[in-house]
């Protein structure tokens, strides 16, 4: 059987990564809930050029449209939308990633807010023991962060702040943001083949050898 993650765009800067990480869950045949904010569809645009319908229901075509040939299948649910299945603790997701995420989501999850879907979908993450993987996109970060993220930490989420590596020497922006998405991906435990894993292959040095 499939696993249902839900992925959720929000407002910070990092969309590629989100993106992305949508089309590796559909290529690995996952099941994906997608929720975005309002200010992930104007960050979208400004860094991707991408017109994410207001809609639910429009924007999953547009979604669909995109990734047709992948066999994933995808769900797009609004904001507001509290019927929807990942509102429940009886039916939660295997896991939930909040990518980017920005500050003001991060701190209304660690306060347990649950003023929309998306906090609603963490919260229910959260209580129910499954994997809430946070990728918090801002520099730097006050200690008021910092207490949030170490709340969250001490609840069981992960927090996985987009700091790429470079040992595997990119040679263009997608493999950067590919080096963060396979850290994401294997925190949901999603099978890909994004890069080699480390040791398969012997470069000359090593993070720990400088």
């Amino acid at each position: 059987m499939p696993k249902t993650i839900c992925l959720a765009f929000t407002g910070a800067s990092g969309m590629p990564y989100g993106v992305r990480l949508l089309e590796c869950l559909l290529e690995a045949g996952c099941r994906v809930q997608l929720l975005y904010s309002q200010v992930a569809q104007v960050v979208a645009r400004q860094e991707m050029g991408l017109e994410i319908p207001a809609r639910a229901g429009e924007a999953l075509d547009y979604f669909r449209e995109c990734y047709a040939n992948l066999p994933g299948q995808l769900e797009v649910y609004g904001r507001e939308e509290w019927f929807a299945p990942l509102a429940s603790g009886s039916n939660p997701p295997d896991a939930m990633a909040v990518c980017p995420c920005t500050m003001g989501t991060l701190a209304s999850i660690a306060q347990g807010l649950a003023g929309n879907l998306i906090e609603r979908a963490a919260d229910v993450v959260l209580k129910e023991n499954r994997k809430l993987v946070l990728v918090p996109r801002e520099t730097p970060f006050s200690a008021i962060h910092l207490e949030n993220m170490l709340r969250l930490a001490r609840a069981g989420a992960v927090i996985l702040p987009p700091n790429p590596g470079f040992y595997h020497h990119p040679k263009r922006v997608e493999e950067v943001v590919d080096f963060v998405v396979a850290r994401i991906l294997d925190q949901l435990a999603v099978p890909h083949a994004l890069m080699p894993r480390w040791g398969a292959s012997s470069p000359e040095f090593g993070p720990d050898q400088i």
